[in-house]
């Protein structure tokens, strides 16, 4: 009698653990079909939705570097094309030079997107179309007369090899003996 009791408790418990785990699975691979980039190049879920919650708190860490809010701007966006009602928020906030930046990092994203998501690079495109700023436009169009730069960058990144930490020689021609000691580069 124990046994087929122990055997009603537990057909509920592994019926609920397979609806969780299919609803995860269904979550999870909804969120992934938005990337535009390498899970290495994405941004993570808690700065997105930091971003998405205050957009001008962007401004606020990146004070006066138009080349990283360019960067982690473009990072948000091709991690999640779904922030761009968000960035539209953060040019309503943001000062002409800013807007800029904005601008380019609108065409980096969509550059980005273009291999991997051509859909959401449409969104992109769409989006900075309909902005009526004259800076954001001047941002984005910049931004597209080195656009074969942002892309022959991005290939290169995945054919170049990782910097050795235990190289022998250095020099131009490998002849000088390296500093042992000398601390290794860490990644941004």
């Amino acid at each position: 009698m124990g046994r087929g009791l122990t055997r009603l408790h537990a057909q509920p418990r592994w019926l609920a653990i397979v609806l969780i785990g299919s609803a995860l699975i269904v979550t999870s691979v909804d969120v992934c079909s938005a990337q535009c980039v390498e899970f290495s190049d994405r941004a993570s879920q808690l700065e997105l939705d930091a971003f998405v919650k205050s957009p001008s708190s962007l401004l606020e860490r990146m004070r006066n570097d138009r080349e990283k809010l360019r960067f982690r701007l473009a990072s948000y966006i091709t991690t999640d094309p779904s922030v761009l009602p968000s960035v539209q928020t953060l040019i309503s906030t943001s000062a002409s030079a800013e807007r800029s930046a904005i601008g380019g990092a609108l065409r980096f994203a969509e550059a980005r997107c273009t291999s991997t998501k051509p859909a959401a690079a449409r969104k992109i495109r769409d989006f900075a179309q309909r902005i009526g700023d004259l800076h954001v436009q001047a941002g984005y169009s910049a931004a597209g007369e080195d656009s074969s730069g942002v892309q022959a960058q991005s290939q290169g990144k995945r054919l170049a090899p990782p910097p050795r930490a235990g190289a022998l020689l250095e020099g131009e021609w490998k002849t000088k003996l390296a500093n042992p000691f000398k601390p290794v580069p860490l990644p941004n």
